[in-house]
């Protein structure tokens, strides 16, 4: 008992930002205990008192796995992190709005088309439209629909490599990450968070499994863990880890830190499709 005691304190004082192989080994140990001695994760998770399993939510459920609850965070947090959202979305309005105006000519310029793409999105507050610049042709969902092979391939990853869909200023949008500007507007609405996991689709939830209810808890982020580790370059499976992992360890720290490797990131253009 003494010894998977240890192993669990162990897990979680883990530092707060592993890379991706520490984050695949830590869900193993955990998985092994949960499988071959629940009995300790229950008498660990019950010993706790109510302020350190504020900062315990992986082992909120032995019989239903990790992140089975919702995270309850202190209303200052909460509070900080909207104050943090608002004054960065505002300010980035105002200091880009000119790139902006310049998007939005090139785009309608283009083909004549919409200037902006509605993606319906879900988060705590239910579904709702993720405004981003357009950068696939008018027809898309049609070109699509026309190909199985194609539709196969999205739905595996909700992704596509070379995508025929792209216009060619999209492309070069998506490489930089400027389509997803016009979120601005969301993190000012409050559907969105500067950072948080990805914005997903509802039938991406699916891909969650039982992390599906932790996913839903927070708002999806303009940039995020994902976003600066790895991009386009890790599968699905290796996305919902560390969207799990950025939930669960979310800090105002954390949150500064990937804000302030998202520039680079972007213009690099590392990891886009």
């Amino acid at each position: 008992m003494n010894q998977h005691w240890l192993v669990l304190e162990r897990i979680r004082m883990a530092p707060r930002a592993p890379y991706r192989g520490d984050i695949e080994e830590r869900n193993l140990v955990e998985s092994f205990l949960r499988r071959e001695c629940p009995e300790v994760i229950n008498y660990y998770v019950a010993s706790m008192d109510e302020g350190r399993r504020a900062h315990q939510p992986r082992f909120s459920s032995a019989q239903g796995g990790p992140g089975m609850i919702p995270l309850a965070r202190p209303g200052w947090a909460a509070a900080l992190k909207r104050t943090l959202d608002v004054v960065g979305a505002a300010f980035g309005l105002l200091l880009l709005s000119p790139v902006l105006l310049v998007i939005a000519a090139l785009v309608k310029l283009q083909d004549g088309g919409p200037v902006f793409y509605r993606r319906h999105v879900v988060g705590p507050g239910g579904s709702f439209d993720a405004f981003k610049f357009r950068s696939m042709r008018t027809d898309a969902e049609a070109t699509l629909n026309a190909n199985p092979i194609l539709r196969e391939s999205f739905e595996q990853n909700f992704k596509l490599k070379d995508d025929p869909r792209i216009t060619r200023i999209g492309s070069r949008l998506r490489r930089h990450s400027l389509d997803e500007l016009p979120q601005l507007f969301n993190v000012l609405l409050g559907q969105m968070s500067l950072v948080g996991p990805r914005m997903i689709t509802a039938p991406e939830l699916k891909k969650y499994g039982e992390y599906q209810p932790l996913l839903l808890s927070v708002k999806p982020g303009l940039t995020g863990y994902w976003q600066v580790q790895g991009r386009q370059n890790v599968g699905y499976k290796q996305r919902v880890e560390m969207d799990v992992y950025y939930i669960q360890h979310w800090s105002l720290k954390l949150d500064l830190r990937i804000l302030s490797q998202t520039p680079w990131k972007v213009l690099k253009g590392e990891g886009a499709l």
